[in-house]
């Protein structure tokens, strides 16, 4: 069992800029769900199967590799089957926990009930993610590409041609990991974790806030 961190102590104390946090009475957890560490300056992801493999590699690098990770990532087309594909039908049923140990969703639908949280929206290590909340560091990289609309579902040509693509001409869906958008604003979809908005090109995540970072979720 971990120890608690700052991380979860701030939960707990329902402190931090946290919002709608899920403290179940049993927090403690293996860890299911995580946001990427790493970064990807494109939209160009290597395919959905890239980016699974970026999460089964950094879930193997903390100890976590025994379950079959997912990207959290709507396509106009899975290479698998040739048709298209929600971010919700491919991770699972739940529950997730983060890399705190604390309960991020019981299942599917609390999944897409939330809203983003900083303290539960967190990275494999544990770390907060840069972003609008109260004492964040720069630069802000909150954006999370999804390509989905708030139930998980694909939004159409909102999905840097399927994560192969660099181009400028093309764009993705992002959600916010905390919750907020510029100045702290909880106005509109921008407390959406999943879809806030769209970014500025598949060529550059950076501008809007982006850092090319992917949700992982464990499917088994």
């Amino acid at each position: 069992m971990k120890k608690w961190t700052a991380v979860s102590l701030c939960v707990l104390a329902a402190g931090c800029g946290a919002t709608n946090s899920v403290i179940p009475s049993n927090p403690t957890g293996s860890m299911t769900f995580f946001v990427s560490s790493t970064r990807s300056t494109t939209g160009n992801l290597g395919g959905l199967g890239g980016a699974d493999a970026t999460c089964q590699r950094l879930a193997t690098a903390v100890n976590a590799g025994g379950h079959q990770w997912r990207a959290y990532l709507s396509a106009d087309r899975d290479p698998d089957t040739g048709k298209p594909v929600d971010a919700r039908s491919r991770i699972g049923i739940g529950p997730w926990r983060n890399a705190n140990g604390v309960l991020v969703a019981r299942n599917i639908d609390e999944l897409h009930s939330r809203t983003g949280d900083p303290a539960l929206f967190i990275d494999e290590n544990g770390q907060r993610i840069n972003g609008q909340w109260a004492g964040s560091p720069g630069p802000n990289e909150h954006d999370i590409l999804t390509g989905s609309n708030a139930d998980g579902t694909l939004i159409p040509g909102s999905t840097c041609n399927n994560w192969t693509s660099a181009s400028a001409a093309t764009f993705a869906r992002v959600g916010h990991t905390d919750g907020f958008g510029a100045g702290g604003s909880t106005a509109g979809t921008v407390t959406s974790w999943n879809s806030a908005h769209d970014n500025a090109s598949c060529a550059d995540t950076a501008p809007r806030g982006g850092a090319g970072r992917i949700y992982c979720f464990a499917r088994n």
